[in-house]
């Protein structure tokens, strides 16, 4: 008698595996996505988040531009104990409070470092793993929660140390941040260097498993970058972080890379087609200010497409 049960008992469980095996499955199989990020507050040009254009088929998040481990004379490094450096009148926690209950598909994150601070370079400058991944985890979840932030981006530019070293100090920053349930998601936003590239990519192999999107700085190629050009550096960044969803990007003022004018959208229909388009950020709101924001609109419709 209890065999019919059994077996019985177990097929809606059978079932119920088999549905949720084959969703995950389908989830990894698809690595196109409808994220689109901007950067946002470091120009101090009173750009706020409601003035942006928010499609409501998207996801969206804004980054803070930037919380830097500096005093706030900007003259001297702190090892790890954060302060912010974005636009606070017009980026405060009130009004990331207010944009995230009116979208609900946004969220906020801050990024670390940037290229400059006070006049020169931001550079990554521990004093000692240890000390500095102490410091920045306590500092930043303070931030964090001030703000009620979901993630944190990397955009360290500048280094007073090894590659290995930043690695530990950053990746065990993001593993902790994310064990304590502080943020959701967490990025690293690197460029076509050569000192760049060997910190993030020791990063990335170590502690890539710990990191969400990889938001590649495009428009630091040179300026009139072509359409095939910039398929074949997406190709080239997505074998390098193999495994992560890299991003592809554009800088308002048209500075770099391949501009929006230009054909900026055609590769991205040609990588949306080939189902590696795995979001879309921007550099910089403060400046996409000054055009009503055309491209963010373009960039989130694209992106809307099934």
């Amino acid at each position: 008698m209890k065999f019919p049960i059994t077996t019985f008992t177990l097929k809606p469980f059978f079932f119920l595996f088999i549905l949720l095996t084959s969703t995950h499955a389908g989830t990894i199989s698809t690595p196109t996505s409808n994220l689109f990020r901007e950067y946002i507050g470091a120009e101090f040009n009173n750009v706020k988040f409601s003035d942006l254009p928010i499609n409501p088929t998207v996801q969206f998040h804004f980054i803070l531009s930037f919380a830097i481990d500096y005093d706030t004379s900007s003259s001297s490094p702190t090892n790890g104990k954060f302060n912010i450096f974005w636009d606070t009148d017009n980026l405060s926690p009130t009004q990331v409070s207010a944009i995230k209950a009116k979208n609900s598909n946004v969220k906020v994150a801050l990024s670390l470092g940037g290229d400059s601070v006070g006049g020169g370079y931001a550079y990554f400058n521990p004093s000692s793993i240890d000390s500095w991944v102490s410091n920045a985890v306590s500092s930043l979840t303070a931030i964090i929660k001030e703000y009620n932030l979901d993630g944190i981006d990397i955009d360290y530019e500048h280094f007073k140390t090894d590659p290995q070293t930043f690695s530990e100090c950053v990746g065990r920053l993001i593993k902790t941040l994310k064990s304590n349930g502080v943020i959701q998601f967490a990025s690293i936003a690197p460029f076509d260097d050569p000192q760049v590239q060997s910190h993030y990519l020791a990063l990335w192999k170590s502690y890539g498993s710990f990191i969400d999107y990889v938001n590649f700085q495009f428009y630091a190629y040179d300026k009139g970058t072509s359409v095939a050009q910039f398929i074949d550096y997406f190709n080239t960044q997505s074998s390098n972080y193999k495994g992560g969803k890299v991003l592809v990007s554009f800088i308002s003022d048209g500075s770099g890379g391949l501009a929006p004018n230009d054909g900026f959208f055609t590769a991205c229909h040609t990588l949306k087609t080939q189902q590696n388009l795995h979001g879309i950020f921007v550099w910089s709101a403060d400046d996409s200010m000054g055009n009503g924001f055309r491209y963010e609109k373009q960039s989130q419709a694209l992106l809307a497409l099934p």
